[in-house]
């Protein structure tokens, strides 16, 4: 099996229907962005990222390693940072998954995305969306992260052309911002 055909297996056929020894699913409904979004006649192996970038168009999270190791598909499923390349779409029924395109949607991300760009902490920006996620994600259950915990959240996620120190300076920006507001 060639690595296009391996990948493939993994995120899903271009025609589920043809995909043997598998079921078609008559459809199904997830809870995207805070709304019911029907995927109709899709294979049952495919995985959550397959699902949002090709059944439901929201291509913000990346498709890069399929592996797990990268964090550009990042997403929240049930307040949960998870790599939506190693999460079947049908696990995630009945779930709240929260993609880039939603905390963008509401506004909830919008400091984490500016202080990125101030900083430099984008390039390509390929990997940015993962990093959101996971910046949005810390900073909600600990505003006050340090240093270690900062570098710990964000270790599910590479970036290859900036270099971290940029992506760190962001947090810290948003981290400095969010405390001169609260006061």
């Amino acid at each position: 099996m060639t690595s296009r055909e391996t990948a493939r297996s993994r995120s899903g056929p271009e025609d589920a229907s043809h995909a043997p020894g598998y079921e078609v699913a008559g459809g199904y409904e997830l809870h995207v962005n805070g709304t019911t979004r029907t995927v109709e006649e899709a294979w049952l192996g495919e995985s959550l990222l397959y699902v949002l970038r090709e059944r439901l168009g929201l291509s913000g999270a990346k498709n890069a390693c399929e592996q797990g190791e990268c964090g550009s598909c990042s997403v929240l499923l049930d307040d949960v940072v998870v790599c939506a390349c190693c999460v079947l779409a049908v696990d995630a029924i009945g779930s709240h998954i929260e993609t880039i395109e939603g905390l963008t949607r509401r506004e909830a991300a919008a400091d984490v995305q500016a202080a990125l760009l101030s900083a430099g902490g984008v390039q390509c920006g390929f990997c940015t969306p993962g990093f959101v996620v996971a910046v949005y994600d810390l900073l909600r259950r600990r505003p006050d992260a340090g240093e270690l915990e900062v570098r710990e959240a964000l270790s599910g996620n590479l970036c290859r052309c900036t270099g971290y120190g940029r992506i760190l300076e962001a947090v810290r920006m948003v981290q400095e911002e969010r405390s001169r507001v609260a006061l």
